[in-house]
């Protein structure tokens, strides 16, 4: 559960890439945030339709929450899916200590997120794959989907074979991080 660190002005919230890579930003998110390092300007827009859009360098992107589960987010922007948590600064170091520890697995799965049909499976148990890769392709709504790794590491088993049907959350790929 995402709980806010309270400020005198603002709250105090970290986005968290399913890669481990922390974005700071403070709620309510209308101003700036810190993106590789450097300040920059960005909205959220709804429109009277009821779309959703990020307003970033003057130009709009489509946004969908696709799933809020807890603190775990999976978005849609301009077609494209991004996975990841929200935590507060002490949320964070908590996670970081368990990792540490060791008492995080580094195993990680590639679920489905949406029910659909693997039209195609771009890797096999034992191959290595970068953080971003595409790995499936896969078919929900007559829209051919890019399922990409999370994570670096090597393939550990492939749970799904061409034409099959998943069910959001099926377990497709499991990686061990590498």
């Amino acid at each position: 559960m995402a709980r806010e660190a309270k400020t005198k002005k603002s709250s105090k919230l970290i986005a968290l890439s399913a890669s481990n890579k922390a974005y700071e930003f403070k709620k309510p998110l209308e101003k700036q945030i810190k993106y590789q390092g450097k300040m920059v300007d960005i909205k959220l827009h709804e429109d009277p339709n009821g779309f959703s859009y990020i307003v970033w360098k003057n130009k709009k992107y489509l946004l969908d929450v696709i799933e809020k589960n807890q603190n775990r987010y999976t978005v849609m922007i301009n077609g494209v899916w991004y996975s990841f948590t929200v935590e507060t600064p002490i949320s964070l170091k908590r996670r970081r200590y368990l990792e540490e520890k060791g008492e995080v697995s580094s195993m990680v799965s590639i679920e489905a997120p949406m029910p659909g049909k693997i039209i195609d499976i771009l890797v096999e148990e034992g191959a290595e794959v970068k953080e971003g890769e595409p790995i499936i392709i896969l078919e929900a709504m007559k829209m051919q989907n890019e399922i990409t790794s999370h994570v670096t590491g090597i393939v550990k088993s492939v749970s799904v074979k061409k034409n099959d049907s998943v069910m959001k959350d099926d377990v497709m790929i499991e990686i061990q991080k590498g």
